[in-house]
């Protein structure tokens, strides 16, 4: 009987015992995935550095640099921390053993499954799968220590450089380089791109890999469960992530944004490989940021606080409200604004599109409900139907 209860799972976690750091960073940085993911339905003129489009507004031109210095390669990062984070917590909830890495590996391979319909049917720039195989890793490091997941994030982050580097040294011909099914007339067409896309999309976001081992790190010692207690290295984090993100994403967004002209090559490869590395810095000093912010919320948790929290508990059905959003009105076999808009108003609907998406999820969260994509992701993850409120 002792050894029947030991491999026991538990459901899913309810509502009240879940920690309000990595639920509100969650929230928060769902408006940085939307701002990132949106510039790339821009079309219909030439391209530049980091295929950015070629723009004359002064004002598209200054967002361009604002979103290419503090949210071009730095949502991602701070995203696949906290999924590292909240893949250990789930880890450590379940009895940290054999059991949890079935569990483990069985939520793994489904968002695989998730990531691959969300890349063919909506956006192929899809992160979950990417996080799916980054789950199946976390189960085979479980034992390490944390030494070694800290020196395998710094040894990582040169990996980072180089192959980032490469990717965008040579200068622009103008052309699309890659996701060509965003400016694809024929819906069918543009379907039978998306899984060649998806399977291309890791070499863009390498530094997630760094992240996860340092959200893996930061999991196993609770600094988002009980930040307060963690006050001082949170504070140093966000000061330097967010000042190296900024510094090492300055020269490219300058760039981008053709206030500045990269002289060679090798200028071009530096610099690209600069704002890949300090992304990862940035990421986490995002996440630093709001584990300070919940330590000054405390429990004193308003109507704002509460919708940011909801929106976070349901971060998958809105990453995928995004893209439908983004599908519906963007692309040139629907409303075609991906072609009209420049960055400044693409920037503002991805917001808008965020917000929306806070409201709706604050709206389920005052009626009891999940969102739709965590019902089915746990309902096949647990290989049962009851849902904890």
């Amino acid at each position: 009987m002792a050894v029947r209860e030991a491999t026991v799972v538990a459901g899913p976690v309810g509502v009240r015992e879940r920690v309000l750091a990595p639920d509100l960073a969650r929230g928060l940085m769902l408006a940085l995935i939307a701002v990132a993911n949106s510039v790339v339905y821009l079309y219909g003129r030439p391209y530049g550095v980091r295929q950015h489009i070629v723009e004359a507004g002064l004002l598209d031109r200054m967002v361009g640099v604002v979103t290419v210095t503090l949210v071009d390669g730095r949502a991602y990062p701070m995203f696949a921390a906290l999924f590292a984070y909240g893949t250990v917590q789930i880890f450590q909830r379940h009895g940290a053993g054999a059991a949890a890495k079935r569990l483990l590996r069985r939520r793994s391979r489904w968002l695989i499954a998730f990531g691959l319909v969300h890349a063919v049917l909506l956006f192929p720039g899809d992160i979950l799968g990417l996080y799916g195989v980054a789950g199946l890793i976390l189960v085979g490091l479980t034992g390490v220590s944390d030494r070694k997941l800290l020196v395998a994030a710094a040894l990582w982050l040169a990996v980072v450089a180089a192959v980032q580097g490469a990717a965008y040294m040579m200068p622009s011909t103008g052309e699309r380089s890659f996701f060509w099914s965003f400016e694809t007339a024929d819906p069918l067409a543009a379907m039978m791109l998306r899984p060649s896309e998806w399977l291309m999309t890791p070499a863009g976001v390498l530094g997630v890999g760094s992240a996860v081992l340092v959200g893996t790190w930061a999991a196993r010692r609770g600094i988002l469960t009980d930040p307060a207690a963690h006050r001082p290295l949170l504070v140093r984090t966000a000061i330097g992530g967010l000042g190296l993100a900024a510094a090492g994403g300055l020269p490219v967004a300058l760039a981008a944004g053709h206030f500045w002209a990269p002289s060679s090559t090798l200028v071009l490869w530096s610099i690209s490989a600069l704002h890949a590395v300090t992304g990862v810095a940035g990421g986490l000093g995002y996440a630093a940021l709001i584990g300070l912010l919940a330590v000054r919320v405390g429990e004193r948790r308003g109507p704002v606080v509460r919708a940011l929290v909801a929106c976070g508990q349901r971060s998958l059905s809105s990453y995928l409200f995004q893209s439908v959003v983004f599908v519906v009105l963007f692309l040139p076999f629907t409303l075609g604004l991906g072609a009209r808009l420049g960055t400044a108003g693409i920037t503002a609907i991805a917001l808008a599109t965020w917000l929306a998406s806070v409201l709706l999820c604050d709206l389920l969260r005052r009626s009891g409900r999940r969102g739709p994509a965590e019902v089915v992701l746990r309902r096949l993850t647990y290989r049962t139907g009851r849902m904890s409120a």
